[in-house]
């Protein structure tokens, strides 16, 4: 049986991908610090097995011991493949460099890039001592490749996210295993981190107006399509592991 690991499965992007996937009759292990009850719900009609784990990854020691829980359940149970979704993301701060906080700062550097590469280390080490498949998708962000005034913490661990993934391919490649990592950026989607987005400071945020202008001309893409294109790539069995993909080559927009 396939199991997905889903990181913020509990609103957005997460959620979308824990419903499609549930659809497709694959086990659910949902990681978020609240639980999202339909989720649990369609899981439990369908017959599948699900669990949900509460995680602060913005703290190591929590995400350590948290996954190693979660490989441990998993791990018993002789997969034939599992999906980590590092999809948990955090945009803050929205801030110009020399008015940085310290605290937003190394949150954002936790969750977006230190997390994914304790988590994908943790179960790239286990599935060498198994028969089981493990497919990454980290999911990036087209701020990783072009600079946006205001967002230079967010850039920056998006950006290294996508080396990691990139270099830890290479390595996967090198020892013929077959396990698959990715990156996966999502577009601009109709959900809270733009909520966040738009409520920033012009000050801070240079671009503030022409953010404001994708909601208000209906240019923000839904949580679900993007999910469905993402879920059809990975299912498909025809992903090219080390690269990072754009929903925008999925959609065809």
């Amino acid at each position: 049986m396939k199991y997905a690991i889903i990181t913020g499965a509990s609103k957005g992007l997460g959620e979308a991908i824990a419903k499609r996937l549930i659809h497709e009759q694959i086990a659910i292990v949902s990681v978020s610090r609240t639980e999202n009850e339909e989720i649990k719900r369609m899981a439990l009609e369908k017959g599948l097995y699900y669990n949900h784990f509460s995680c602060n990854l913005s703290l190591e020691k929590e995400v350590q011991e948290v996954f190693m829980d979660i490989a441990h359940c998993l791990f018993q149970k002789d997969p034939k493949e599992i999906l980590l979704f590092n999809n948990a993301g955090v945009i803050e701060p929205i801030q110009t460099v020399g008015n940085l906080d310290q605290t937003p700062t190394i949150r954002n550097i936790q969750v977006n890039l230190i997390a994914p590469i304790l988590i994908t280390n943790l179960f790239f080490s286990k599935a060498q001592l198994t028969n089981t498949k493990v497919q990454v998708i980290n999911v990036t962000s087209g701020a990783a490749i072009r600079s946006i005034e205001g967002w230079s913490v967010y850039c920056s661990s998006k950006a290294g996210l996508n080396m990691f993934t990139q270099t830890a391919a290479l390595e996967q490649a090198e020892m013929k295993t077959d396990n698959k990592i990715i990156a996966f950026s999502p577009g601009i989607m109709d959900t809270n981190m733009q909520e966040t987005i738009r409520s920033s400071s012009k000050n801070a945020f240079k671009e503030l107006e022409r953010f404001k202008e994708f909601k208000e001309n209906n240019m923000l893409l839904q949580a679900d399509v993007v999910a469905n294109a993402l879920v059809d790539l990975v299912i498909s069995g025809n992903v090219e592991s080390g690269k990072v993909y754009n929903v925008k080559e999925l959609v065809g927009e």
